[in-house]
């Protein structure tokens, strides 16, 4: 189970990644980083240290999966997906006609959905971790 919870959580990091990677292809982001925007954010110090907390958090999920005891482990990993969800789903916002961004929140809701499945799944018998 702690397994298939890092390799959920590993999939979703590098698609999480990804989409905003790509999303510099978009014609204009280049231009709109360069003079300090985001979307409809400024960049700010807090801005990045927002952006670096929402990628350390399913980050470290891949290890918590594997090392957290299974009761912790469950709870954890079914709070953490059911917040990423909306924050997923949040980042539709400025995603008019382009759809790697549709593709990407898709398969994120999903691969999320699967992790909150899974460690509700997850047996309770003490031979399970």
């Amino acid at each position: 189970m702690k397994l298939k919870l890092a390799a959920l959580w590993t999939s979703f990091m590098f698609l999480y990644v990804y989409v905003d990677l790509l999303g510099f292809y978009k014609p204009g982001t280049i231009e709109d980083i360069l003079i300090g925007k985001v979307f409809t954010f400024q960049i700010t110090p807090t801005f990045i240290s927002v952006a670096l907390v929402s990628v350390t958090i399913p980050g470290l999920m891949i290890f918590l999966s594997l090392a957290l005891p299974a009761r912790v482990n469950r709870w954890t990993n079914i709070v953490v997906a059911i917040l990423y969800i909306p924050y997923s789903l949040f980042n539709l916002a400025g995603a008019a006609g382009w759809p790697h961004y549709y593709f990407g929140a898709g398969v994120e809701v999903v691969l999320l959905a699967l992790v909150i499945w899974l460690a509700w799944k997850w047996p309770r018998t003490t031979g399970s971790v």
